[in-house]
């Protein structure tokens, strides 16, 4: 374990000023992710006031318990990543790599269970331009519910991907040593990326899963 504090990254003066150059710079990436994110929920928004009958329908194709088991994985996910960040700060660096690892271990759960029902839409015929089986009015329609869905989620699962690969990383350089009670900025940025997965996820379950299906 590393013993003594490094010296902070030219050009900053102190440690304190390069965690907040990096917190800053996290937070900017933050911001243009959400706001991609948000043209994908503003067109969800429209589409469905437009087209209320076919977003209802395509709404109930999706597997609502997988989806809540999902919902349930990253929150979990969420929260050991922010107990990770806190064993580093109560100098327990190896607590915290273990905890990283459980987290990236929950974000590939998550993305084999999404994998399954995008297997299982296959079967059912609903993926526009690969295998789209539904037929009616509101067909075409409701085929912009699912090239929304696969597009949000798709991307959202892509994140997941590059987050766990981060965390197994974070989860290295943690067992390594690296990350001290007033040096972790790396870990505290990175556990503010998982922070957006989960919170991403927070408005795709209820839009795309919930929504009509009273």
């Amino acid at each position: 374990m590393s013993a003594t504090m490094p010296e902070p990254a030219q050009p900053f003066d102190d440690l304190a000023q390069q965690h907040e150059a990096a917190q800053l710079g996290m937070w900017a990436f933050l911001a243009t992710e959400i706001l991609f994110f948000g043209v994908l929920f503003t067109g969800y928004t429209v589409m469905r006031v437009l087209w209320p009958d076919a977003f209802v329908a395509g709404s109930r194709h999706t597997d609502l318990p997988l989806g809540a088991i999902e919902t349930g994985v990253l929150l979990t996910s969420s929260f050991t990543a922010a107990w990770a960040l806190q064993a580093v700060k109560r100098s327990r660096p190896r607590e915290a790599g273990w905890l990283l690892l459980f987290t990236a271990t929950m974000g590939v759960a998550f993305l084999g269970i999404h994998g399954a029902e995008y297997r299982h839409d296959d079967l059912a015929g609903v993926i526009p331009g690969i295998r789209y089986d539904e037929v009616g009015d509101d067909a075409p329609h409701e085929a912009l519910f699912f090239v929304l869905y696969y597009v949000t989620t798709g991307f959202h699962a892509l994140h997941v991907l590059i987050g766990v690969g981060l965390l197994c990383v974070l989860a290295r350089l943690a067992f390594r040593g690296d990350f001290l009670p007033g040096n972790h900025a790396p870990l505290e940025v990175g556990t503010l990326y998982w922070h957006l997965v989960d919170i991403v996820w927070i408005f795709v379950f209820p839009l795309y899963y919930q929504v009509g299906r009273a």
